[in-house]
């Protein structure tokens, strides 16, 4: 079959052809789904959050006549099982699960896919195992540093000061001066009736500042129980932790995989992800393309983001790099 690709739109809505569960400890089983082409080129993609989980449209970014696309939700995210989950949760664990997630299904390398938390992921993915990645298509960079926790938690308020203001307004006004430990007070309460109201707040707080102009069925979205409960306890979570790295670590193992091909793409007015991250990630990493887009938010589908996105793994599948 082929596909006309109007730009900037994705390709058309597919269905796995297999999918499953898989244990990875005492707590946590894995969703996971294969789409496309059986015996096409591997790819794996890497959703954001913490927390976020899949969305039948992450299938869409690539050409299912030509790649094998592999997904799954991250530990107490999406399909996974426990929601929420945020014991034996560490970055460090997420790449143990993508390595057993890639030998289970026999594949030899494949090329990463990720944007948010997702290049988070993917960096430190591609750092640990190198040899296992064929290039990375990376979106709107979060290198996790305590500069980019604080700006989410607090600096945003200078774009968004009205949806700031719904952020901090549950917190009483002695515990604003640390809102992470506020919220993970209440996050990670027993108590549903505490927990999941701040969940919602947290999770509606970054689906407000996701694009250029706010886009009304993704604040719905990351209000919906099911998205919040995964965003607001994992993210909460993983910014007390500094997302289990030492101080910069994404920035300076970089040379472990500056030899593979690699696409920036970022957002001019990514307010949840500020573009500082992808200009220091492209300084240290000279040899990856770099597009920014300059009528632009955070989300993937930011039209001029998605254009160069799909752009990507159409010029991977080509020429195994990009222009």
């Amino acid at each position: 079959m082929n596909f006309s690709l109007p730009e900037p739109t994705l390709f058309p809505p597919i269905e796995p052809y297999r999918h499953g569960m898989l244990p990875v400890d005492d707590i946590h089983t894995l969703y996971w789904e294969e789409c496309g082409n059986p015996a096409g080129q591997p790819v794996l993609f890497l959703h954001g959050g913490p927390g976020g989980g899949l969305s039948p449209r992450h299938r869409s970014f690539f050409d299912p006549d030509h790649y094998r696309i592999v997904l799954f939700d991250q530990r107490g995210a999406g399909k996974s099982t426990p929601l929420g989950e945020y014991r034996n949760n560490t970055t460090q664990l997420l790449i143990d699960d993508i390595e057993r997630l890639r030998i289970m299904l026999g594949i030899d390398q494949w090329l990463v896919f990720g944007g948010s938390w997702g290049s988070t992921l993917a960096l430190a993915y591609g750092e640990a195992h190198p040899e296992r990645c064929l290039g990375f298509v990376l979106r709107g960079m979060f290198l996790c540093t305590r500069e980019e926790i604080d700006w989410f938690l607090n600096g945003i308020r200078w774009f968004f000061p009205d949806v700031h203001a719904q952020f901090v307004a549950p917190i009483p006004v002695e515990e604003r001066g640390n809102l992470l430990q506020a919220y993970a007070k209440r996050l990670f309460s027993d108590d549903p009736a505490v927990y999941l109201p701040a969940a919602r707040t947290w999770s509606r707080y970054e689906g407000s500042c996701l694009f250029l102009r706010p886009d009304p069925a993704a604040i719905a979205d990351f209000s919906s129980d099911v998205v919040s409960l995964g965003i607001g306890r994992l993210e909460a979570h993983y910014f007390l932790h500094d997302g289990f790295f030492t101080e910069d670590q994404l920035v300076r193992e970089v040379s472990r995989i500056r030899h593979l091909p690699a696409v920036i793409v970022q957002g001019r007015y990514d307010t949840v992800c500020p573009p500082l991250s992808a200009f220091r990630l492209h300084a240290a990493w000279p040899e990856a393309k770099f597009h920014v887009v300059d009528d632009a938010g955070h989300s993937g589908y930011e039209p001029g983001i998605m254009k160069l996105l799909v752009a990507a793994t159409e010029q991977f599948k080509a020429k195994g790099g990009f222009d």
